[in-house]
């Protein structure tokens, strides 16, 4: 008898593990209560795998040997709990692809804020190094499309907390966790403990051969670390002292050591900038050599990195005002960092679907640094009450091109106009790509 696998989603995820699963001899039924993307419904169709969409039929679902889950689906809603009700082993797709990787090796990268950056300097790295590699994840391709279409020997892959929540045996040989802020609070219980154990998930199960990278400067992270057993090497990165062991910053120079090894480096040479960006480097640069990558690969890597599209991204320059796409500041931190790394007035465009935002955590900076705010979204009666009294000048719009002429009219010369909403975009927009695409569009149109 095949093993019924049923896939909860028809997206990235969901597609990418049918794929495999059909590769691997399965019994494969796909269901979507949603419309399925042309693309996803030709490639069911070309691989002959059962799929229903716009509809759960429980029947169909309910007599699964085993369900994978989407990410994007919470567990609160019904379906999960009748197939939790009756005993069926539910996993994610990371952890399917896990099943079928070989001898490949992984290095997992998580946290609230830099994962994508992270794990796209460190398959940059590993790339310009020679590695036989693949970005998976949230990038790219799914990790489990990536094994069924196209196997690598290593794959560099970002994980969200969704993800890691139904892993059972996912094992990276190199973890990673960038940070944890409050992020995607509805989706544990309003309860910022759920959402950090659920990070902390990358090193259950790692053994002593593994590596975990860490930031010492990150408060939540060191005030957890010790709630956990972790058997890995632990590989730190940090700006504030001098470290036998794993990567630090000190007189503006990077210092990694690893293994006996020590690699200096100025930032000045690191090719995208920012504190958050020094972070991210130190990470990367850490995951690379705890899979022997050589030092001066990490050196001439780091020195030709390109910034992601969507994460300040510079877009154009219009009398003499800059436009800068952060739409992928999907939370209060990460426009944090960006405004960090702000050395102009700013107008900022803010704003979308609030995740539990606290606001008050920009208040400082947005003292500091910002002239003007431009609230692009349905919802902005918090926006207002963290801001109306210290900005002088704040506006409504409900789609990007008024946002972006809106901010042009607050605009002097030698501002910088920064979209980095803190925000999902799922009210206006179908998600930050879009977000992004169409503020670069408006900027154009200029």
């Amino acid at each position: 008898m095949k093993k019924r696998l049923v896939i909860l989603g028809a997206g990235e995820s969901g597609v990418g593990t049918a794929l495999l699963a059909k590769q691997k001899g399965y019994d494969v039924f796909v269901s979507d209560d949603n419309f399925i993307k042309d693309y996803y419904r030709d490639e069911l169709k070309e691989n002959e795998i059962e799929f229903e969409e716009n509809q759960h039929t429980e029947e169909k679902i309910l007599n699964a040997d085993e369900v994978m889950k989407s990410p994007g689906i919470p567990e609160k809603n019904e379906l999960i709990k009748n197939i939790r009700a009756k005993g069926l082993n539910v996993i994610s797709e990371i952890e399917f692809a896990y099943r079928y990787k070989g001898n490949s090796k992984i290095i997992a990268i998580t946290g609230s804020n830099g994962k994508t950056t992270t794990t796209a300097l460190t398959y940059h790295i590993c790339k310009t190094a020679g590695a036989n590699c693949a970005m998976v994840g949230n990038i790219g391709y799914s990790f489990a499309k990536q094994v069924a279409v196209k196997p690598h020997d290593l794959y560099i892959a970002e994980i969200s907390s969704f993800q890691l929540d139904d892993i059972k045996t996912f094992q990276p040989d190199v973890a990673v966790l960038t940070n944890i802020t409050e992020d995607h609070l509805d989706r544990y219980e309003y309860k910022f403990e759920n959402y950090i154990k659920s990070k902390f998930r990358i090193v259950m199960n790692q053994q002593q051969q593994n590596t975990f990278i860490y930031n010492l400067d990150d408060t939540v992270t060191v005030e957890s670390i010790n709630n956990y057993s972790i058997k890995s090497i632990l590989a730190p990165i940090t700006m504030s002292k001098q470290l036998p062991q794993g990567a630090y910053l000190q007189n503006a120079k990077m210092h990694l050591k690893w293994k006996n090894e020590e690699m200096q480096m100025s930032i000045s040479d690191f090719a995208i900038k920012g504190k958050h960006n020094q972070y991210n480097s130190m990470a990367a640069s850490l995951a690379a050599s705890a899979i022997d990558i050589r030092k001066e690969k990490i050196r001439e890597a780091l020195q030709t990195f390109e910034s992601l599209e969507h994460r300040m991204e510079t877009v154009a320059t219009i009398k003499n005002v800059e436009f800068i796409n952060d739409s992928k500041a999907t939370n209060v931190n990460s426009t944090w960092y960006a405004l960090e790394s702000m050395e102009k007035p700013v107008i900022l465009i803010l704003g979308g679907v609030d995740k539990g935002n606290d606001y008050s955590l920009l208040i400082d900076m947005v003292k500091e640094k910002v002239k003007a705010i431009v609230c692009m979204g349905i919802e902005h009666r918090k926006i207002y009450e963290a801001f109306g009294d210290i900005v002088p000048l704040m506006v409504n719009t409900d789609n990007a091109k008024d946002a972006v002429q809106s901010a042009f009219h607050f605009a002097s010369k030698g501002d910088v106009v920064l979209l980095s909403p803190a925000c999902a975009s799922f009210d206006l927009f179908k998600n930050y790509e879009d977000r992004g695409n169409q503020f670069k569009h408006a900027v154009k149109q200029l």
